[in-house]
């Protein structure tokens, strides 16, 4: 997910990324897009799991002989600008963060009325394709002995035992309907305390396995939830609006074969696919490029 700490992280580096992007001239610095007949520029942001799904794209499509490739085209502000004068064909999207972006207003939770906003609010000059079930937000997670003792598989469960249970997540949380406010109002949950520690970072995963915290907010992709063992508790209430993997498109170079193949994908990509991808190359340091074609031949959508 391009999220609010991912996109303060890579400010800088969309603005140089711009700027410094082979192909194309001075007045065009991502270079061509392409078009019907030409090379689909697909870009993505400046961080691992973006660029994971670019390649998943670009491969794939080119497996079906589209000639496509990728740039690290930076932050959602610089990648948009470029997907809406031409300069990229695809960006692979989080469909939540995407509507807000152009509707800071917009209050839709769940996928399909997400993609109904989006279609309402893009310029006619984009669209948005199929929406796989994987994506990547603000989760609740436990450990998995919290989870067997307690009985746990969604964040409603968690009402029997809530009074004993000390929360953990960055301090904004706290105060957010995306938040502690919206887990009290639709779940009616209140723990017996918060503490406020890192954005879902080192520190949030070591108070969890150390028993500090009981419950913590992680991203559901984080590579830490399948290194630790973690349990992600499903949320039927939608307190973290959609964030599904979804492909924002330029639409006049985005052939209907194009197209196709990126639909194939968002029909078998899953959320513990993000969560493989991420470990594999947070844990293991391998390449986008790799575990997208690793990921490709999994699926098979590819052979080789």
């Amino acid at each position: 997910m391009f999220s609010k700490t991912r996109g303060a992280a890579v400010l800088l580096v969309g603005a140089l990324a711009l700027s410094a992007c082979g192909g194309g001239d001075k007045k065009d610095p991502l270079g061509s897009s392409g078009g019907k007949g030409g090379t689909l520029v697909i870009g993505t942001a400046d961080f691992p799991e973006s660029q994971a799904l670019g390649e998943v794209y670009a491969q794939a499509l080119s497996a079906k002989g589209i000639k496509a490739s990728t740039k690290v085209a930076g932050t959602r502000e610089a990648y948009f600008k470029a997907i809406q004068s031409g300069q990229l064909a695809i960006v692979p999207e989080y469909n939540g963060n995407l509507l807000l972006h152009v509707d800071p207003k917009a209050t839709a939770a769940t996928t399909e009325a997400v993609n109904a906003a989006l279609g309402q609010k893009l310029p006619s000059s984009l669209g948005v394709l199929d929406s796989a079930k994987a994506e990547d937000k603000d989760s609740v997670v436990v450990t998995k002995e919290t989870a067997d003792k307690d009985h746990l598989k969604t964040i409603a469960d968690l009402k029997p035992v809530a009074s004993g249970i000390v929360f953990g997540g960055p301090s904004e949380f706290k105060t957010r309907v995306s938040g502690l406010v919206g887990i009290k109002e639709k779940y009616g949950l209140e723990f017996k305390e918060f503490k406020p520690l890192d954005t879902a970072g080192p520190i949030t995963v070591a108070r969890l396995k150390q028993g500090a915290i009981q419950a913590a907010n992680l991203f559901s992709t984080d590579a830490a939830i399948t290194k630790n063992g973690f349990v992600a508790l499903e949320d039927p209430k939608n307190v973290f609006p959609a964030q599904n993997v979804t492909p924002l498109i330029y639409r006049s170079k985005v052939t209907a074969d194009a197209q196709g193949v990126l639909n194939a994908i968002a029909a078998k990509l899953t959320t513990a696919d993000l969560l493989e991808m991420n470990s594999k190359m947070s844990v293991d340091k391998a390449e986008p490029r790799d575990v997208a074609k690793a990921w490709l031949q999994k699926s098979g959508i590819t052979s080789s």
